[in-house]
């Protein structure tokens, strides 16, 4: 019996080493995001069909492909070709070229060849827009992606115009983890704020992080420092702040039955420490047809009197039509509307183009003075808008009580 069990054991070892020794390559497969030949590549990873498999195998032709220094990301994979003959094995190759272009090689053999990229592949992105009160800005965006990894954007916003501004900036977007998405900047910029009709130049760096809490619940903390020259004033102060944003809308550019409210709350170390509140809530309500309702209602405060160029403005397209973007300046902003959008246009249009008619309301305050005690100012009117993929476009006809009939242009391309 124990002669019996040695010859077992002795007939299992050795079939074992012989399914070992017939696990072979039956087949090569390349994918990926490449231009050379699935026969180059296969020449480069040194392995052929009929070859024998062993546990050092794969990453002997990983090592291979990565010494080329041909490509960005090489995987190989090990896949059995048959359910029946487990020794018969198929082999993947994953390669990623990252952006390459073609040479001439001067070679009559092989007259071309595939060459690494070496440029800095940059993105040129056009900035056109036009805020009420402060006129048309225009520029580029100059970005590169993936430039440090995965989901990660570099980008340098240029403009002129309305708003002066050069900066840098990173985003990154993080799966699984506390945080969504991460942005960080730096800028300098100039634009004339229309109260004071003064020019305010601001130098800034900042960081942010955000998380969807759910479907229509996002998160945000913003921390920075800005150094700003505005009169005779040079202010230097750290900002921290968090927001917190609900938003059921599916298009934004023409919601309905849906609601939009943000509140936000940063603390700025400027005059011995200032804390600034935002709250910013909006309804949307169906009605006949494609007509929609739209209610506003818009409060910016602070804990204590702001310098001149942080104090909320009033008037403009942004809060109070009919008068005049900075017709006001104070700590404290209210601010309130009501507006019927009625689309001329379907639906199922990529472009949607409408009229609609409006009331807005609205004042300020400085600390000290009671918002109850002042007097709202009212603008009523309508407007023409034109909204598609890449271009939004509105024109309001507006009439201030007290004040004069004004007209308001704002818009913005983005790509």
């Amino acid at each position: 019996m124990c002669a019996a069990f040695v010859l077992a054991l002795t007939v299992a070892a050795g079939l074992s080493r012989t399914t070992v020794e017939q696990e072979t390559i039956t087949a090569i497969q390349v994918h990926g995001n490449t231009i050379t030949s699935d026969d180059e590549i296969r020449r480069l990873a040194g392995i052929d069909i009929g070859a024998r498999v062993t546990e050092t195998t794969l990453a002997e032709v990983a090592a291979r492909l990565r010494a080329t220094k041909r490509f960005e990301n090489v995987e190989v994979l090990k896949r059995f070709a048959s359910i029946a003959d487990a020794s018969q094995v198929l082999i993947v190759i994953i390669v990623d070229e990252g952006a390459v272009h073609i040479e001439r090689s001067g070679d009559p053999d092989r007259p071309a060849r595939v060459v690494r990229s070496r440029r800095l592949g940059l993105m040129f992105l056009p900035l056109l827009g036009r805020e009420d009160g402060y006129g048309i800005t225009y520029g580029v965006r100059l970005a590169r992606p993936d430039i440090a990894g995965r989901q990660i954007r570099l980008s340098f916003p240029l403009t002129w115009g309305g708003e002066k501004k050069a900066g840098i900036e990173l985003d990154k977007a993080v799966a699984h983890k506390s945080v969504d998405r991460i942005m960080a900047g730096g800028s300098v910029s100039r634009r004339t704020n229309p109260f004071y009709d003064q020019d305010d130049d601001r130098a800034r760096v900042w960081v942010r992080a955000e998380r969807a809490i759910a479907s229509s619940l996002k998160a945000g903390a913003t921390g920075g420092w800005q150094r700003v020259s505005f009169f005779d004033v040079q202010d230097r102060f750290a900002q921290a702040g968090f927001d917190i944003a609900f938003d059921t809308r599916i298009d934004p550019a023409l919601p309905r039955n849906a609601v939009y409210v943000r509140a936000a709350v940063d603390r700025l170390t400027v005059q011995h420490g200032v804390t600034r509140s935002d709250i910013d809530a909006r309804g949307y309500v169906g009605l006949l047809g494609q007509t929609v309702l739209a209610l506003r209602v818009l409060r910016q405060d602070s804990n204590k009197p702001l310098p001149p160029y942080l104090k909320p403005l009033l008037g403009g397209m942004s809060n109070l039509r009919g008068f005049a973007s900075g017709t006001a300046a104070g700590d404290t902003l209210m601010a309130l509307s009501a507006e019927a959008i009625v689309p001329l246009t379907s639906p199922l249009d990529v472009g949607k183009m409408g009229v609609s008619v409006f009331t807005d309301a609205g004042t300020t305050c400085d600390k000290g003075a009671r918002l109850t005690d002042q007097t709202l100012k009212r603008g009523y009117g309508g407007s023409l808008w034109f909204a598609a993929a890449f271009l939004r476009l509105n024109i309001a006809v507006a009439h201030g009580r007290g004040s004069t009939t004004r007209i308001h242009v704002g818009g913005s391309v983005s790509f």
